[in-house]
């Protein structure tokens, strides 16, 4: 581990992509990664974890208005059924995404990112890990 500060993993989950977000070194900014599929993000994971270390992989929760449960919850269940024994040791929580890929968009366009840029595949995936990830760590102030 080349560093005393750990990342902090934030993760989209899709059913097509997986996008994935890591915290700078002070944990206050999330940074994009990209989109993988299941293998994908595991290795990349596996990589900041060995470069970096990881104190904590934040995974986008879906939630209805309401704060229940939808249909897309208990696929978001497995997934990180799935995910956790790749990662012995390293917590795995969730966060409310309720309107996290909204957002993403909003701040696409805001950013002046042309349509066709906007439309390419995974860059709203990233955008949304990079929004989920960065809520948790401004309510962690």
């Amino acid at each position: 581990m080349a560093s005393n500060y750990r990342r902090i993993i934030g993760i989209d989950f899709g059913t097509k992509r997986i996008g994935l977000a890591k915290s700078d070194p002070l944990g206050m900014f999330a940074q994009p990664i990209g989109t993988f599929d299941m293998t994908g993000l595991i290795e990349n994971i596996g990589k900041i974890r060995e470069q970096d270390g990881i104190e904590k992989i934040i995974v986008g929760y879906p939630l209805n208005e309401q704060g229940g449960a939808n249909r897309m919850t208990s696929v978001i269940d497995r997934f990180i059924e799935e995910l956790s024994p790749s990662f012995p040791g390293i917590p795995i929580e969730t966060v409310d995404e309720h309107r996290s890929s909204r957002d993403a968009m909003q701040i696409l366009v805001g950013s002046g990112t042309g349509r066709k840029k906007r439309n390419e595949k995974g860059r709203l995936d990233t955008a949304a890990a990079c929004i989920i990830l960065q809520s948790y760590l401004d309510a962690r102030r």
